[in-house]
């Protein structure tokens, strides 16, 4: 069956008041970015609190259909076909043929939801609905109406054109990216970073990323594959800016200086400070981290308070109640876990102490930095000015 139209349902924008049309604005422009790599001419409009995307000739409808699910905002995507207003017997034979082709197994329920949104049609709603109902039981008499919880609702919305339509795929849900700022996400090669990067994104948030590179201990396998995961990550959330940050010689210096069981913290601290750097001359509104409460030593409270310390913006944790197994399902969903697993190590993993300290005090960790004053701030200014920046996604 050739469909013409997509009706893109979308769900909380809808409570959203006077401010609904903002929402609705970003969401279109969302939509048009969406289908930019797609071949085919569309269309996308809104009209009446409800947007469309018309096709215009061939395009292919499952990769429309794929492009469309990664639109954060939309709840629901239904495959419409147009027909024109020839009069009202020849809608019912075009729904009774709509029908036939699109549910050849007729052991169904169904009813019909008539809209007419030009009211000089000289039928009303419940007299469509009734009268398509109707016809669509003379046609097919194995065929039963349920007006309640039927397995089919044929839903007619009467146009300058008919719209019908029956079937609603699920949309990615959320928020129009761009309609909530951007963060800062510490981008990992692991499986959390890029989870996390993709629900702040779901609520409306745009990304920019920071990536810890420690040449020659990690490859340059290590860093395309931290370029991978946010290629995947951007099919969601839009371009992402990343900033590819040599942190060798601050990791060597760490090492070198201060006790290694703390060595994990203090590493993890120095990289909040670039990455906050970073985020303020981007205009990030915070930081977001993939950490989840006591999933491994740095991720104690009493670490997670330790990171943050050195934090002057809000630093967002959206995996933070999350189990390893429930990332992993959310990671396989959007299609990051199989880059995520692929063997190339990244900064974290190649200088991990043996027993790092779990509860780590604030203050001592303070008192171990000090040890770094006479030559930290120099190499941290090296490290940022010789930032590489990979624009994902564009």
């Amino acid at each position: 069956m050739r469909f013409h139209t997509f009706l893109l349902k979308y769900g909380e924008i809808g409570i959203k008041g006077k401010n609904r049309y903002l929402f609705e604005d970003a969401l279109v422009r969302q939509v048009r970015r969406s289908l930019r790599d797609v071949d085919g001419e569309f269309m996308v409009h809104k009209s009446q609190a409800r947007i469309y995307v018309d096709c215009e000739g061939d395009y292919d409808y499952e990769e429309v259909v794929e492009h469309l699910k990664r639109v954060f905002g939309l709840v629901g995507i239904c495959p419409v076909v147009r027909m024109e207003d020839q009069g009202f017997e020849k809608l019912k034979e075009d729904v009774v043929a709509y029908m036939d082709e699109l549910y050849p197994d007729k052991n169904i329920t169904f009813k019909v939801e008539s809209r007419r949104a030009k009211k000089s049609y000289p039928k009303n709603s419940m007299e469509i609905s009734r009268d398509l109902g109707e016809a669509i039981l003379d046609a097919f008499p194995e065929i039963r109406v349920d007006v309640h919880h039927p397995d089919v609702q044929v839903n007619v919305e009467i146009r300058n054109e008919i719209y019908v339509y029956s079937q609603i795929i699920p949309g990615a849900g959320g928020m129009p990216v761009g309609t909530n700022g951007k963060a800062m996400l510490l981008l990992s090669g692991g499986i959390d970073s890029p989870v996390a990067g993709y629900m702040i994104s779901k609520r409306g948030v745009g990304l920019s990323a920071t990536y810890f590179h420690a040449p020659p201990y990690t490859s340059e396998r290590a860093k395309q594959k931290v370029v991978d995961l946010a290629k995947i990550v951007s099919r969601y959330s839009g371009p992402v800016r990343l900033h590819v940050v040599n942190f060798t010689d601050i990791q060597l210096y760490i090492y070198d200086k201060c006790p290694h069981d703390e060595l994990t913290i203090i590493m993890r601290r120095y990289m909040m400070r670039i990455a906050e750097h970073f985020a303020k001359e981007e205009g990030c509104l915070g930081l977001i981290t993939g950490e989840s409460i006591g999933q491994v030593a740095s991720q104690t409270m009493q670490s997670l308070a330790a990171t943050n310390d050195v934090c002057t913006m809000p630093v967002y944790r959206p995996l933070i109640g999350y189990d390893k197994q429930e990332i992993v399902n959310i990671s396989e969903k959007i299609g990051t876990f199989e880059t995520s697993i692929q063997p190339f190590e990244d900064c974290c993993t190649i200088f991990v102490a043996k027993h790092p300290v779990t509860k780590p005090n604030v203050e001592v960790i303070r008192r171990s930095e000090e040890r770094l004053s006479e030559k930290i701030d120099q190499l941290l200014k090296e490290a940022v000015e010789s930032v590489e920046i990979i624009e994902v996604g564009e």
